[in-house]
């Protein structure tokens, strides 16, 4: 499996700051914050899964436009997978007429541009030979974390998370875990608006990584702009034994 970092940022504040978003290969999209911007026309049409880890707007706010930018170009409905809490809230708050057009009941109700797949914590999808599995994580909303796993290796992404024993305790079972991408969307002087919005700094990222207790390359994503070297200067102090890495757009993982 080959994924592509087409967002990591916390928030936006320049070109090169985009929100969450990766691409799997050819064909699967892992949250649609505003990286999906990045992909051309062609590249979106032949996108065939979304998998979302949370409905909070920065990993969503491209779906809606992804949708209407494609849909004319396929064949088959987009498949969309998220947790039934985020399937709901979608269609109460963004596919409700309102504020986007509902797009699972367009061209018509059998053959519509969208569908959604509930998934559930600890569910997994297998697409031929590569499995997705969505991973318990503890944040403000219903979210979860996700493992990519070739066969060959695996890679896991926290999405939002604050501290999770149970997230850790899931890591820990992938047998072949190459790449550990987490978020610390804080600096430690934020420690407490950390906490209460159930986000990551490094004080409590450490705290976590030491229930991990195997080998892995650890990325940093989701920092928040203003704080990015403020941050990573403190996971480097706090976190030198782990080596932490900033996640980067455009950056590319075989596994």
């Amino acid at each position: 499996m080959k994924l592509r970092v087409l967002g990591c940022s916390g928030g936006i504040g320049g070109r090169h700051l985009r929100t969450t978003s990766f691409l799997v290969d050819h064909d699967i999209l892992i949250d649609a914050g505003t990286g999906v911007a990045e992909l051309s026309l062609a590249e979106l049409a032949a996108i065939d899964h979304v998998f979302l880890t949370h409905a909070h707007l920065d990993h969503v706010l491209a779906l809606p436009l992804l949708i209407d930018a494609v849909a004319a170009r396929r064949v088959r409905p987009l498949l969309v997978y998220a947790l039934a809490e985020v399937i709901e809230a979608l269609q109460r708050h963004i596919f409700n007429w309102a504020i986007w057009p509902d797009f699972t009941c367009l061209p018509n109700p059998e053959q519509p541009f969208v569908r959604f797949v509930p998934i559930e914590v600890g569910g997994e999808v297998s697409l031929g030979a590569r499995k997705i599995n969505a991973l318990p994580v503890e944040h403000t909303v219903p979210a979860v974390g996700y493992c990519l796993d070739s066969g060959a290796g695996s890679l896991v992404f926290s999405g939002d998370t604050g501290p999770s024993a149970e997230f850790w305790a899931a890591v820990r079972a992938v047998p072949n875990l190459r790449y550990l991408l987490v978020e610390c969307a804080f600096s430690n002087q934020e420690c407490a608006l950390a906490s209460l919005s159930k986000h990551m700094c490094p004080r409590l990222l450490g705290k976590e990584l030491r229930q991990l207790g195997r080998p892995c390359e650890l990325f940093i994503t989701h920092l928040k702009p203003g704080e990015i070297e403020q941050t990573m200067m403190e996971l480097e102090n706090d976190l030198g034994d782990f080596d932490p890495r900033m996640l980067q757009n455009n950056q590319l993982f075989v596994f």
